[in-house]
């Protein structure tokens, strides 16, 4: 772990999580500098997610903590949690809504013996109403919350998002109700309980598209590459690839047709403004697909750019970290992990001007790496640790 100072390098925060939704809210935590313990089950050898430890999905997520075992079921794991939560001022869990009951690892339980904590929780379904016992994952909540149904070609069924959306805001927004309790804890002396749900994120997370049927009663339906509100974006086909174009608007709308050479695109009475081109979509998207077609990828990038219509091409993976741009920004990180050797893995979106990013991550620790060390800094001695040990306790 790095010894940089970070904004959050004062706060220590005690970890609970696994899957994907609560490891990325406490990666936030810890790339910005806090202090992570990661507690883990002494039996637990990868992810709840199936995904092995070595494997690059558990190390991306897990870097810059320390990995203390603790079995929570037994009553002196129990008893050292405590211990670490009066000092910590973060605990962060996504068990189901009802577990951290059943282990005495609530809010309230760790609020009697740290009032300051600030605690923090991601269900799948909230802490409470009628689902509030179901478990969740990603793609769940993908179909629950509308967004499956507004993904993929016009009849061509219900389709995923490629990534899992869910779990990624929903631990960036935990991240973020985090820091905003640390805040008010700081002017009023007092933690809190923090929380949110997959199915409340994703139906955050349609934003525009719930604006429409909660202000106008219009329930989306799937566009495909096509933009559902802005005639002029999508994705078109070249002559060597795909591209995107962002061409709505009137005035975006001419420095395309101008750039493009296809004046008959602004006198077109069914294309001449933004209205008009809302209605005959079909017969737009129609004309522009032969317009893309003359010229490739790169031709059209160069020239709608310098027209200042947004524009670019559809890469794969490989592609987007071999991307000048995306090089020049340094979004992805170097560790060295004492096992696996030099690994790579993706960093923050974040810069601040008074913290520079660290150059090199700290790396995702092995199961239990830390657990002498955590623990004699509670005061444990060898001893007692062994006796800890003898007893399935870490």
């Amino acid at each position: 772990m790095t010894a940089r100072r970070m904004p959050l390098t004062d706060f220590t925060v005690i970890d609970l999580t696994a899957h994907r939704a609560g490891p990325t809210a406490v990666r936030q935590l810890a790339d910005w500098g806090a202090n992570v313990i990661k507690i883990e089950a002494p039996d637990a050898g990868g992810d709840a997610t199936g995904s092995k430890r070595d494997g690059p999905d558990f190390q991306n997520l897990h870097r810059n903590k320390r990995s203390l075992t603790l079995n929570l079921k037994t009553k002196e794991g129990l008893k050292i949690f405590f211990e670490l939560a009066k000092k910590a001022d973060v605990v962060v869990e996504n068990y189901k809504s009802t577990v951290k009951y059943k282990l005495g690892v609530d809010y309230e339980a760790v609020k009697k013996v740290n009032p300051r904590i600030v605690y923090g929780s991601i269900s799948g379904f909230g802490q409470d109403g009628p689902y509030a016992g179901r478990p969740g994952v990603d793609q769940i909540a993908q179909g629950m919350g509308g967004l499956m149904s507004i993904t993929g070609h016009p009849g061509g069924g219900p389709v995923r998002v490629g990534i899992a959306i869910n779990d990624t805001s929903a631990g960036l927004l935990l991240a973020n109700a985090i820091v905003l309790a640390l805040l008010d804890r700081e002017r009023t002396g007092e933690g809190q309980w923090v929380y949110t749900s997959l199915i409340e994120t994703q139906i955050y997370m349609l934003d525009f598209q719930a604006a429409r049927y909660l202000m106008k009663g219009e329930v989306a339906g799937q566009e495909g590459n096509s933009h559902p509100t802005a005639p002029g974006t999508g994705m078109f086909q070249t002559v060597d690839g795909y591209i995107n174009v962002a061409a709505s608007g009137d005035s975006l709308w001419e420095r395309f047709c101008v750039a493009a050479e296809a004046p008959d695109l602004l006198t077109d009475p069914r294309f001449c403004n933004v209205v008009v081109r809302s209605k005959n979509r079909p017969a737009l998207n129609e004309r522009l697909r032969e317009v893309m077609l003359k010229h490739t990828n790169d031709h059209w990038v160069e020239i709608m750019n310098k027209a200042g219509v947004p524009c670019g091409p559809i890469n794969t993976i490989d592609k987007v970290f071999a991307d000048p741009q995306v090089q020049h920004l340094g979004i992805a990180k170097p560790i060295d992990h004492p096992r696996y050797g030099a690994q790579t893995v993706v960093g923050q979106p974040i810069h601040m001007s008074r913290y520079a990013q660290p150059e090199k991550l700290g790396h995702t620790p092995d199961q239990g790496e830390h657990t002498e060390e955590v623990l004699a800094s509670l005061g444990y001695d060898a001893a007692a640790i062994a006796e800890l040990r003898s007893k399935g306790a870490v």
